[in-house]
């Protein structure tokens, strides 16, 4: 048996004292004691290892990132809107990674990479005795870095005996199934880098704008420098000291022989140059709709076994593809236009300047202004000198004034979810205005009004005055809506005209018929089921915050003929070899509003787009087919409103912005005629050539 190199070397060191102490028995009884003592602690650490083998992780497949397989979520026609991913990566083969980062790598990490099995006995022995004195640094293997990054809750995070210990019977298990090729092809595509960037590749192209074969020395050097900590050596923060570490990088690969002394010393005289560039993974079609499901698969996947982000899970559902380009497309087209309106609007001195309250208020909010508070500054002073700032002043205004909106499809007949846009843009603002946004729906909430009227036996005929109303609303307060600057004509209309035309004279009237609490009895029946409604006379005119979902729901019942049904995305989930694992079934329709009292709310909704508020659909877009809509435009024209209904879809739309004291400070453009109907209008449009309905 051969014993290796270091130990013979100590043993031949400790022979002259094993001989003199032969010659004195008192000193070989010490000797003897002390050996023992030795054996004793070695019985006791061997004892302790086999007591804690069991407690480390199983080795399977330490390459599974390699072969996870993401959730797809596909639309109705099995094309791909989003994967659920765990973290951004790109997997590559060791053959297609620069040779520099490997040869950066082992200099620097592990130079006896090749020659042990997965324990450097040296620096092992050296990082037990630094931790035991309570050095939390410790030289560990490449080997032993990869079973701690693989296996942290296994293993454990605190600088403990007990960790490095797992950390090394995990290593040497990885050693045992593993050639040392797959151990760093592992090892570089798991590394996380910062910014979401996990792996070599990922890296490379975060920091370098290239790919991990292009890798240069430096680069290599680089990114290898930040192994040590990532935060601390950040390239992109601390560029001097990711500087400093990459040129100790450099002298390690010259000390192991990878860089000749003049390349060396040529190369650590080249600055840091680096190329960022965030990498941000493509969100697909439907993001919004992704992370709104994200939470219920997720719960889904813990129940049966199964994990979102590893196991190939497909996700059906009843979005249309088409449909939902054509979507994604009028959002951004009408949101280009809109915020050319507001980029003019806020532009105007008289509207963002420091002497503006709101804009004074709004610095108040801001992240800056409470930093600076928060540093000692005085209130007052920390206000001036930002209200002196023309570049925050710039940055805040683009902040606050970006146009938002949110458009949904629904098929009335189903429930089925058509399509689902939660925002202009998914990666500038992915709060969505679908489901989670509840803003006021101004007159898009009247047919409720009018439902609850003809479902009481009024007729679309009956007439009501154009006149001005006064409702008491109890400790001597009296609510007086108007149709803004339009005087009443105190001539009688009937109540479809009232509708058609959107007058709130009429439909406050018509509220003090019904009462509102019927009114928020049908609303709530009809779709509006999570938005607390608020019972009082102005509920009528849209006072109470909703969300579009709930409308467009709400909506579809009028389309069906009174029924309402449940919207519905999910229609089955499948495994990754086609094995449908769950199908949902649709809800059963329920009955919320008589099928008369449907049809005459329908076909006084067709007066909106065929003379009303909503005529654009037809003189603008050209839509001749059977449909009927409603408009809506809150207070200030902080929020516009369109819902469209066609027998096979119902469509709708919210523009406005994230904060509601922000406008286009347009009456013409604050109309949800003019905001939000375009967006519906060229969708439906688009989808009636295509015969996509």
């Amino acid at each position: 048996m051969s014993f290796p190199a270091f130990l013979r070397t100590r043993w031949a060191a400790l022979r002259p004292v094993w001989a003199r102490a032969l010659q004195r028995p008192e000193k070989l009884l010490s000797l003897h004691s002390l050996l023992w003592a030795f054996i004793a602690a070695g019985l006791a650490l061997l004892l302790y290892v086999l007591v804690l083998i069991p407690f480390t992780p199983g080795i399977r497949d330490i390459r599974k990132a390699k072969t996870e397989q993401p959730a797809q979520l596909v639309a109705a026609d099995g094309k791909l809107l989003a994967e659920y991913r765990w973290v951004n990566r790109a997997w590559v083969p060791l053959s297609e990674i620069a040779p520099p980062v490997v040869d950066a790598l082992i200099a620097t990490e592990d130079h006896r990479f090749y020659g042990h099995w997965g324990l450097d006995w040296r620096r092992t022995a050296s990082a037990l005795v630094r931790t035991l004195g309570g050095d939390k640094q410790g030289g560990s293997t490449i080997t032993q870095q990869l079973a701690r990054n693989l296996y942290p809750e296994d293993i454990g995070r605190a600088p403990t005996l007990t960790r490095k210990l797992k950390e090394a019977i995990t290593a040497l298990k990885i050693e045992a199934l593993y050639s040392k090729d797959e151990i760093l092809e592992t090892y570089l595509n798991t590394v996380p880098f910062l910014y979401n960037a996990y792996g070599i590749e990922m890296a490379a192209r975060t920091y370098f704008d290239k790919s991990a074969d292009q890798l240069n020395v430096l680069e290599s050097a680089t990114l290898i420098g930040m192994l040590k900590g990532t935060a601390y050596y950040n390239p992109v923060l601390n560029p001097e000291r990711a500087q400093d570490r990459r040129n100790t990088v450099l002298a390690q690969m010259k000390k192991r022989g990878k860089l000749a002394e003049a390349e060396y010393a040529a190369l650590i005289k080249r600055p840091l140059r680096i190329r960022f560039e965030r990498q941000v993974e493509t969100a697909g079609p439907a993001p919004h709709l992704a992370q709104q499901l994200r939470k219920q698969l997720i719960d889904w996947a813990d129940r049966n076994g199964y994990s979102l982000y590893a196991d190939g899970l497909v996700i059906r559902t009843t979005i249309d593809y088409r449909l939902q380009q054509l979507a994604n497309q009028a959002v951004a087209r009408q949101g280009r236009a809109l915020q050319g309106v507001a980029d003019g609007a806020w532009a105007a001195r008289n509207a963002w300047n420091p002497k503006n309250p709101l804009v004074r208020q709004l610095v108040r909010e801001s992240a800056r202004y409470e930093a600076a508070v928060a540093k000692g500054a005085a209130p007052d002073d920390a206000l001036k000198d930002l209200l002196a700032d023309p570049a925050f002043l710039r940055l805040l205004r683009q902040e606050k004034t970006r146009v938002q909106a949110g458009f949904m499809a629904m098929d009335p007949r189903t429930g089925e979810v058509r399509a689902w846009v939660g925002s202009r843009d998914f990666a500038q603002d992915p709060f969505d205005h679908v489901q989670v946004a509840r803003r006021q729906p101004g007159s898009t909430f009247k047919p409720f009004v009018y439902g609850a009227a003809f479902d009481q036996g009024l007729l679309p005929t009956d007439t009501l005055m154009d006149a001005a109303v006064e409702i008491p609303l109890g400790n001597r307060q009296v609510w007086r809506p108007t149709d803004g600057n339009k005087p009443p004509s105190d001539m009688p209309m009937t109540l479809s005209d009232g509708l058609a035309y959107s007058k709130n004279t009429i439909t406050a009237q018509l509220m003090q018929q019904v009462g509102p609490l019927r009114v928020a009895q049908l609303a709530r029946a009809m779709g509006v089921r999570e938005s607390k409604l608020d019972v009082v006379p102005s509920l009528a005119l849209g006072t109470s915050p909703v969300s579009l979902k709930e409308m467009v729901a709400a909506y579809g019942a009028i389309a069906s003929g009174g029924s309402y049904r449940a919207p519905r995305v999910i229609t089955r989930i499948e495994d990754k070899n086609g094995k449908v694992l769950e199908d949902f079934a649709p809800t059963a329709p329920e009955r919320v509003l008589g099928l008369t009292a449907a049809q005459q709310l329908r076909d006084a909704m067709r007066g909106v787009v065929d003379k009303g508020t909503g005529v654009a659909i037809r003189s603008r877009w050209g839509i001749s087919a059977d449909v009927a809509g409603k408009t809506g435009t809150t207070q200030d024209n902080t929020d516009g409103w369109f819902i469209l209904m066609h027998p096979q879809l119902v469509a709708g739309a919210w523009v406005g912005f994230n904060d509601g004291r922000i406008t286009l400070r347009s009456d013409y453009w604050g109309q949800g005629a003019h905001s939000a109907l375009p967006m519906v209008g060229e969708v439906f449009q688009q989808a009636l050539r295509a015969k996509v309905i």
